[in-house]
């Protein structure tokens, strides 16, 4: 089966997007120091509103992203405190390489 990608969006609070960028860095670092599933990780803020974050992640499966990475202390640590800096859930999608065949 073919490589997951996953996007991630957040939306951080008004006069929070400084912490989002620096909390979201921390837990990328984390993920992929501690994650050798993870196949890489981008963290992008939107130029036109520095508000928005979208993560790519690379996975072997949705299965593997939905079930032992979404279990991970480090990452239920960082939905715990999100609150304080995010302005709700993410949106997450998941995507596979379109063929061209």
């Amino acid at each position: 089966m073919s490589e997951t990608i996953v996007i991630v969006r957040y939306r951080s609070l008004p006069d929070q997007a400084d912490t989002a960028r620096r909390e979201l860095g921390a837990l990328v670092a984390t993920v992929l120091a501690r994650e050798p599933e993870c196949g890489g990780i981008t963290l992008l803020q939107d130029a036109q509103d520095p508000t928005g974050f979208t993560l790519l992640e690379h996975w072997p499966s949705q299965a593997l992203f939905l079930g032992p990475h979404m279990q991970q202390p480090h990452l239920q640590a960082f939905i715990q405190g999100a609150g304080a800096f995010l302005a709700g859930p993410p949106d997450i999608s998941f995507w596979h390489a379109a063929g061209t065949d």
